[in-house]
């Protein structure tokens, strides 16, 4: 008696239909997402508010590939959708939205990361100046707790500038969008507060 053969089974049915479904879905979403940026771009704020709306999610997973604490997540969010808001007058209609947006995010949770390193960093070295002999030399001397009570009795303008532009290491644009001040008057209360310090730790007459 001869044996029979089978033919080997396929890919199930239902898991092809998914994918099939799920990339539609994203096909969809894309354009969706495409419509409504270029009539965002023609002055429709509902249309803008759906898109930001159904982007948070988005956002939020790609933020969350290069940040680990929720907190900063959120704040990567919040940077992605002020550069959204800066640049949208950028987006080339003819190209997918998704990537651009995503590229987006993705630049603005690593600045994030890199901000994160750095304050880390100079507050590491705040912590060890604290346990060591400051000496005579002015930029030593703002390592010391003197700085921080000096710090606190700036005016709180020159407190903000001081903070994004000096401590965090941010860039004057960064600062600007952050602390809805304008680049020329972050630059001076920056330079005010910093000659105010000097003033008031030795460093200059």
């Amino acid at each position: 008696m001869s044996s029979a053969t089978f033919p080997l089974p396929g890919p199930l049915p239902g898991l092809a239909l998914r994918r099939v479904t799920d990339e539609a879905d994203r096909t969809a979403r894309d354009e969706r997402w495409a419509g409504w940026m270029q009539a965002a771009q023609q002055g429709d704020s509902r249309a803008y508010e759906q898109l930001l709306r159904e982007c948070l999610p988005l956002l939020r997973a790609i933020c969350r590939q290069r940040l680990r604490e929720p907190a900063e997540v959120e704040e990567a969010v919040q940077d992605t959708l002020l550069t959204l808001h800066r640049v949208r007058h950028t987006y080339d209609p003819s190209r997918p939205f998704r990537p651009w947006l995503a590229a987006i995010a993705d630049r603005r949770a690593l600045d994030r990361l890199r901000s994160l390193a750095r304050r880390r960093g100079r507050e590491a070295d705040l912590e060890a100046a604290e346990h060591v002999g400051v000496a005579g030399d002015a930029e030593a001397r703002l390592l010391s707790a003197d700085l921080r009570e000096a710090v606190r009795e700036l005016p709180a303008s020159q407190r903000t500038a001081l903070q994004l532009t000096k401590i965090e290491a941010m860039s004057l644009a960064e600062a600007s969008e952050r602390s809805r001040m304008s680049i020329g008057a972050l630059k001076v209360a920056t330079h005010r507060a910093v000659q105010s310090l000097r003033r008031k730790l030795g460093g200059e007459r």
